[in-house]
């Protein structure tokens, strides 16, 4: 992947939310700022732009001048304190963002003498706080803009976008869905609890909480505990899962994390089996 810094904006008055600390209302048990800083973990430096609070990984805190002095300013406070060729300029309100769409900005900013590239949504509207920019065109422009209009206070982002050479692309749905409301936050948390989410959002929930680095094969598991209920006895699964993981942490302290999950679960299926065949020949 293209090495990129990224900038996260931070601030803002949330007005609409009646001026609640948007970055930190949690959808799907994590804060917003922490689930824009988990799809943007591959960045060589992340800067945060806006009030220090606890994150999920280390970043770098800066603020505009003056505090609430807008987007532009906040952008041009950021790219202060980056020193790669690509930023990765995203706003913190973004629950559904991956890493697919970073990748999906990067390739395509990449792509000819291009300035950068910016997300568009369904509707076809630019989303300039999911893009990625090069960063001596960016402080080009910002010098400009700030000279030109005496500062960057309160200028909107469209006057910066204007002037770059911007590739559009097409992300996911939901990848530039961002909460202004608190009904865009009920949404947000609905969809992350439908049925087809649910699973994956929990399984990299607890991950950031307990600090793992794993790709966890979820069937593989969930195969392992229905095997375990059905064979020995319901309390079988959640304790045998248990038993999987801390026996996958021993073998993986120096190897292959996935695979000694695998490994310890195909054991552990075959083991659950065994005992569910003996039960039906007695």
């Amino acid at each position: 992947m293209t090495a990129y810094d990224a900038i996260v904006l931070a601030g803002g008055a949330a007005k609409r939310l009646g001026g609640a600390d948007k970055p930190g209302i949690l959808v799907g048990g994590r804060a917003l700022l922490d689930r824009v800083l988990a799809a943007c973990a591959d960045a060589s430096a992340t800067v945060v732009v806006g009030g220090r609070r606890p994150t999920v990984r280390t970043v770098t805190w800066t603020r505009e001048e003056p505090q609430g002095a807008g987007p532009l300013a906040a952008l041009d406070a950021g790219v202060r304190r980056t020193s790669a060729e690509w930023v990765l300029v995203l706003s913190a309100d973004l629950p559904f963002l991956g890493k697919g769409t970073v990748g999906a900005l990067l390739a395509a900013a990449g792509e000819g003498q291009r300035d950068g590239a910016l997300c568009i949504d369904q509707d076809g509207r630019d989303q300039p706080l999911v893009a990625v920019y090069g960063a001596e065109p960016l402080r080009r422009e910002l010098a400009l803009l700030a000279t030109e209009h005496g500062s960057l206070s309160g200028l909107p982002l469209r006057l910066l976008t204007n002037e770059l050479d911007l590739a559009r692309v097409e992300a996911g749905p939901l990848a530039s869905f961002d909460c202004d409301t608190w009904e865009d936050i009920a949404s947000a948390r609905a969809r992350i609890r439908e049925h087809g989410a649910v699973l994956d959002e929990w399984i990299t929930a607890v991950k950031n909480e307990l600090g793992i680095e794993l790709d966890v094969d979820t069937d593989v598991l969930l195969d392992l505990a229905r095997d375990a209920a059905h064979g020995v006895a319901r309390p079988a699964a959640p304790l045998t899962t248990f038993l999987v993981g801390y026996a996958a942490a021993k073998a993986s302290r120096e190897g292959d994390g996935p695979a000694a999950v695998a490994e310890a679960a195909r054991k552990a299926a075959a083991l659950a089996l065994r005992w569910a065949d003996e039960n039906e020949t007695q």
